[in-house]
């Protein structure tokens, strides 16, 4: 099965000779599903000539807000109401989970209590679940025919399913704790408050449930369901 990876920002500079940009997170994380993997920097505005070129779609994170005037955004919205239109197969990650919602009629906002960083727990279908995040902005009004997967205190829609189209994240199963002491070192200083960059840190070697998401992802990938 041929996954395109619509990348939607790049990984710090600092970070990319040892860990790669965003999409090299992605192919790590689902290793040994049987996946091939072809990138666009649909960032850069490097788009698929066609949407059939792929069997199914990941959109990656991003720096960037899905309200904001970049020129990337309103082909990338048309591209995934085609997605939809076409019935292949979405998966959507923090910056990709609010685009997807923005795009189906849903509402995306910068969070007025601010920042999640680092190891959060999540009510995930009723069981536990811990991952790492790292954003400010959230989906705040979701699209009709959606269901809520995930969900804590701070973030109401923290994973979405819509039907057997689309299943979209907040958190970041991709990130592991390399990649989020590297945010915290250089991304975080002046944006995010002290006090909970260093809870960041003080959480680093706790586990975290990325697996159990990376199989979900695949499993919907292939049957289009999370049961």
């Amino acid at each position: 099965m041929k996954i395109g990876i619509l990348q939607t920002g790049h990984a710090p500079e600092e970070l990319l000779p040892d860990r790669g940009d965003y999409d090299v997170h992605f192919r790590r994380l689902l290793a040994g599903h049987g996946f091939d993997f072809t990138t666009y920097n649909v960032v850069d505005m490097q788009f698929p000539d066609a949407i059939s070129d792929c069997d199914g779609w990941l959109i990656t994170g991003s720096k960037h807000g899905a309200y904001e005037d970049h020129p990337f955004i309103p082909p990338l919205e048309a591209l995934i109401r085609d997605i939809f239109a076409a019935d292949l197969p979405l998966v959507g990650i923090c910056f990709g989970h609010q685009i997807i919602a923005q795009a189906m009629g849903g509402k995306v906002e910068k969070f007025a209590k601010g920042w999640a960083v680092g190891r959060h727990e999540y009510d995930w279908d009723g069981a536990p679940v811990a991952l790492n995040a790292w954003h400010q902005d959230q989906v705040t009004q979701r699209p009709e025919n959606t269901r809520i997967v995930a969900s804590n205190h701070f973030c109401e829609n923290a994973a979405l399913i819509y039907d057997k189209r689309a299943f979209t994240i907040q958190p970041h199963p991709e990130f592991d704790a390399i990649l989020i002491e590297g945010l915290a070192h250089h991304r975080g200083p002046g944006v995010v408050p002290d006090e909970q960059l260093a809870d960041v840190r003080d959480n680093l070697t706790r586990p975290i449930d990325a697996q159990l998401i990376a199989d979900q992802i695949a499993k919907f990938f292939k049957e289009r369901s999370l049961a």
